[in-house]
């Protein structure tokens, strides 16, 4: 059995198809866990989800994009944020205005039910008996700081102890890790679209799995991030020059001040 995992796709079409093309050329896949992040703050969000849709035998489960989409909430910064911050108050219009655009796109072509029955987490079990947890962020959480390589064991220990489960797969952070906390096992597969400089290759896992026990391998595809580039350009997104910042490697890990390795 072998499943393709990738989450943080973020409407990036182009990224997506690049992906499941190297998935292909990898011998293919039997399972596809796809962990949230699908459409918001990307410039193709119907192409996307119509891509995702052709997936035989695909998991998903929301990111915490589609919960703004699907509530009303947003990220930082809130309308209080801005209040006492008035220089806050582009970027609030311009966040708005994104999840504005995306939400009209999913609305219009029919894809706001799909998208309001993913679930925030899948429970599933591979053929050694391995039980897996599949979530965006982080057990019990669809948003927040999530897993990323700045943590320490004590950290995750906190975050994955007490679980039931044997393998925990999440996104979000748009980072690659892999790490044995306790019996856990905690693998983050990066993200499709959006990734941290320096490497801004799309970034996913493949998962080979028999009765006798399973193998990670993470894995990074190159793509035409030119033709991502253009894509948003034609689409006039709201959030065009935040999107391109990502695609151009303009942005670096929040969490941390050292570029951490791809594991």
């Amino acid at each position: 059995m072998r499943v393709a995992v990738f989450s943080d796709i973020h409407g990036n079409r182009i990224a997506l198809d690049a992906t499941l093309a190297d998935i292909a050329a990898h011998g293919g896949a039997d399972a596809y866990w796809v962990l949230g992040d699908l459409v918001a703050i990307g410039a193709e969000p119907v192409a996307t989800l119509e891509r995702l849709a052709t997936l035989p035998n695909a998991t998903f489960v929301q990111g915490n994009t589609e919960r703004y989409l699907l509530t009303g909430e947003r990220p930082y910064p809130s309308i209080q944020d801005a209040r006492s911050r008035p220089e806050l108050l582009p970027r609030l219009v311009e966040v708005a205005h994104s999840f504005a655009w995306t939400l009209g796109a999913v609305t219009h072509s029919g894809w706001r039910d799909w998208l309001a029955a993913v679930p925030v987490e899948q429970r599933t079990t591979l053929p050694d008996g391995t039980r897996v947890l599949l979530t965006h962020v982080a057990p019990g959480l669809n948003d927040g700081p999530g897993i990323h390589p700045g943590l320490s064991d004590d950290v995750l220990t906190g975050i994955v102890g007490g679980i039931d489960a044997e393998l925990v797969c999440v996104g979000h952070t748009h980072w690659p890790l892999q790490r044995q906390i306790g019996t856990v096992r905690l693998i983050n597969d990066g993200s499709l679209s959006n990734p941290w400089s320096p490497d801004l290759r799309a970034s996913y896992v493949l998962i080979e799995a028999d009765e006798s026990g399973y193998e990670v391998q993470h894995l990074r595809v190159d793509y035409d991030r030119a033709g991502a580039i253009a894509a948003v350009k034609r689409a006039h997104h709201p959030s065009g020059e935040f999107i391109i910042s990502w695609l151009s490697g303009e942005r670096a890990p929040w969490w941390s001040s050292k570029v951490w390795p791809a594991t």
